[in-house]
């Protein structure tokens, strides 16, 4: 045994670790049993069937909890697991991306939390150590941080942002005359003794307050979406097969009900999900809070920001809103997907707010002018979005836009930069035109699309060259 390991003996979960596990078996089991089978075999059979395979799950719960143990050894977290098959995970703190506490429905009636870690290269969410204390999960968070490098002391000041450059964003957006505000202030935070980082109070975050998004926005921008406003006519549709149909049994109920759920459930789970969403940040970081039912405290360091992505809803457009999200490196792309990936920058807000955030995240750069569009016969190509395309570069980022219906606009900075692609198809070949791409370790890619194809080389070229001097000056 190493000095190392004898130093710090390995750590268990919590002993609520197998009821917690058993309660979400409980939910799968009769999602996977359906309707169907509670209606062949009786609900006595259906319960009995239940109760015996929701004690079998909780036996191996029980079983993988008293054989799971983590510690952390020099610069590594290591978590050790199994009965039959032993296996020891070694996960390298310098390849660490973000480390995120997380609070589902469950856990957060018992206090316990969960965390989660992406890592470079990973091809899903390393550990997660289910389940911990609250306490026990933000400070293993922070000590994993510090060990990594990359988290300063969270009361420092950030440097305050250079003259900006100018990115672009979609003409009918440009600010009407309004000041950025400066946002509303953080509520008051009572640290807790002895835990750097956790503190006490209404959904605090460590680090400087930077946005707070009202949740009577988020509920508002859900309606304003192709789902709320199809869901009527989804509903109908529902209650009117439900109806022709004669039957009023238990089975055409639930399964009528399960239909209903499906229609509704995407735009509340994005209410749910945004939730009290807050911003903050310190020297190094990123650190977002959000959610109702399951609860989210991520911290994503700044220095793998790969993109900023700025979408402008159609719907979004008659309130001035829009969405920002960011790319962060090491990130599986099945995770790119999914509505728990950390991506989230503003759910909702005006342009005057989205400014304020950009410059704190890309110091220097801001979203106010346009860019320019594509040669004349790109019209052919995209005869009615030719001067919703753009692209351009400045001295710190390139930029693109895209879209007719829903406004687009894709940030990269030129020391993210992994790849630059020149593609042209056939119909392009025959107008002279080129799309540019610009790849980078988020899985996000900018395109200039349709530009002229002398013009598409330069700009692919100018582009490495960018790239190149900016890795090699470190600025990011």
């Amino acid at each position: 045994m190493s000095v190392d390991q004898a130093a710090e003996p390995r750590q268990r979960l919590h002993p609520l670790s197998p009821l917690l596990h058993g309660a979400k078996s409980l939910v799968v089991i009769v999602a996977a049993l359906s309707w169907s089978t509670l209606s062949r075999v009786g609900l006595g059979w259906f319960a009995v069937l239940v109760a015996v395979l929701v004690l079998g799950a909780l036996v191996l719960s029980v079983i993988s909890w008293y054989y799971t143990g983590y510690h952390v050894v020099g610069r590594e977290l290591r978590i050790h697991e199994g009965l039959l098959w032993r296996r020891t995970r070694a996960i390298p703190l310098e390849r660490l991306q973000a480390v995120e506490v997380v609070r589902p429905l469950l856990a957060q009636l018992t206090g316990l939390a969960e965390l989660r870690l992406e890592v470079v290269g990973g091809g899903k969410t390393e550990a997660p150590l289910a389940y911990l204390t609250v306490a026990d999960a933000v400070t293993l968070r922070e000590r994993l941080l510090t060990l990594a490098g990359r988290t300063p002391a969270a009361e420092a000041v950030a440097p305050t942002p250079a003259a900006p450059d100018h990115a672009t964003a979609p003409d009918h957006a440009t600010a009407p005359g309004q000041p950025a505000p400066g946002g509303p202030p953080a509520p008051p935070a009572v640290p807790v003794p002895g835990l750097p980082g956790v503190v006490i109070g209404a959904g605090t975050l460590p680090g400087r307050h930077l946005h707070t998004v009202a949740n009577r926005d988020l509920l508002v921008s859900q309606l304003l979406t192709p789902q709320a406003f199809f869901l009527p006519f989804g509903v109908a549709f529902v209650l009117v097969q439900f109806f022709t149909e004669g039957s009023w049994s238990f089975i055409a109920v639930a399964s009528t009900l399960t239909a209903m759920a499906g229609v509704i459930l995407q735009p509340i789970r994005r209410v749910l999900d945004d939730w009290g969403f807050q911003l903050a940040r310190d020297d190094a970081a990123l650190r977002v809070r959000h959610g109702l039912l399951e609860t989210r405290a991520q911290a994503v360091p700044l220095n793998r920001l790969q993109a900023v992505n700025v979408t402008w809803p159609l719907l979004w457009r008659l309130k001035g809103w829009l969405r920002m999200r960011i790319s962060v490196a090491g990130y599986a792309i099945g995770d790119l997907e999914g509505a728990n990936h950390p991506d989230r920058l503003l759910p909702v807000g005006d342009l005057a707010t989205a400014q304020r955030i950009v410059a704190e995240v890309l110091p220097g750069v801001a979203i106010s002018r346009a860019l320019t569009p594509p040669p004349a016969r790109a019209r052919w190509v995209h005869p009615l979005a030719r001067t919703a395309l753009g692209a351009g570069i400045s001295a710190r980022v390139f930029a693109v836009r895209s879209g007719l219906l829903t406004r687009e606009l894709v940030i990269v900075p030129y020391a993210r930069i992994q790849s630059v692609r020149v593609v042209q198809g056939p119909v392009q070949r025959w107008l002279r035109l080129a799309t540019v791409y610009v790849d980078t370790a988020g899985g996000l890619s900018a395109a200039a699309q349709d530009r002229d194809v002398h013009e598409a080389w330069a700009l692919a070229a100018e582009l490495t060259a960018r790239a190149r001097a900016a890795r090699l000056s470190g600025r990011g």
